[in-house]
């Protein structure tokens, strides 16, 4: 199985494959490489339906140059105090933008939502997302004005009066009770066009088995939200050995 970074040419196949439709699974067995492998390349680069084989090869280039750059200046420059690689969590930061960016949401929102959730506070100011992120103020204010519209953050004042962004935990349940009231919308409008097109219609038939199945998968989401949502304010601890198993895995 050959390994190193993936060349140009697969990138082309990639980016075949998938406007075919075909799973990562199925394209890596095409170029006798690790499932793992297109899907990690596929997801920092744009995911299934934005992957592009010569914006892939170059970001991929200019990531290596500047981890390169990172390693020649030293492990001096490093955070050294929680032990996480910088370059490892940007390339996980990519990872989880493309993915919100899938689910819908816009770039610079997604980026504004992935930095919030992988800082160990939960909140930054205003300012602290401009520095991180690198962007202007204004892109910052309409990303935060959108995600608190849709309920993703919250805002709230710090001690010395300055307003702070949060992730609160709670989003995700309320998220997917919101999704369960779509769905019951979704039903409603469903069985009104059994009524509309008539009981014994083959038409009406299949609305109402949507209605039922709609029916029956928002009952078991609202369920398992309300049995899940105390999870959501668990402390975990950390199984004994993790860490060091981590900085093995990347070390």
């Amino acid at each position: 199985m050959p390994g190193g970074r993936l060349t140009q040419q697969e990138r082309q196949q990639i980016a075949l494959g998938l406007t075919d439709g075909l799973a990562y699974a199925e394209i890596a067995r095409r170029l006798d490489r690790p499932t793992s492998t297109i899907t990690r390349e596929v997801m920092r680069n744009g995911g299934p339906t934005a992957y592009r084989a010569d914006l892939a090869h170059r970001a991929t280039g200019h990531r290596a140059r500047r981890h390169r750059q990172v390693a020649a200046r030293g492990p001096g420059t490093a955070p050294q105090a929680d032990g996480r690689d910088p370059e490892v969590v940007r390339e996980y930061e990519e990872v989880f933008t493309t993915l919100l960016m899938q689910q819908g949401l816009p770039k610079m929102m997604s980026r504004v939502l992935t930095c919030l959730y992988t800082t160990d506070a939960g909140s930054l100011t205003a300012s602290e997302l401009v520095q991180r992120l690198q962007v202007s103020p204004a892109s910052i204010s309409k990303a935060i004005t959108f995600l608190a519209n849709q309920g993703l953050i919250r805002r709230e004042r710090d001690e010395r009066r300055r307003e702070r962004y949060v992730v609160d935990d709670d989003v995700w349940y309320q998220g997917m009770i919101a999704a369960a009231r779509s769905n019951i919308q979704l039903a409603e409008t469903a069985r009104q066009g059994v009524r509309v097109l008539g009981p014994d219609t083959p038409a009406a038939a299949r609305l109402e088995n949507i209605a039922r199945f709609v029916d029956f998968v928002t009952e078991s989401l609202t369920r398992a939200a309300e049995q899940a949502r105390e999870i959501l304010y668990t402390k975990t601890e950390a199984t004994p050995g993790a860490d060091a198993a981590s900085r093995t895995e990347h070390g």
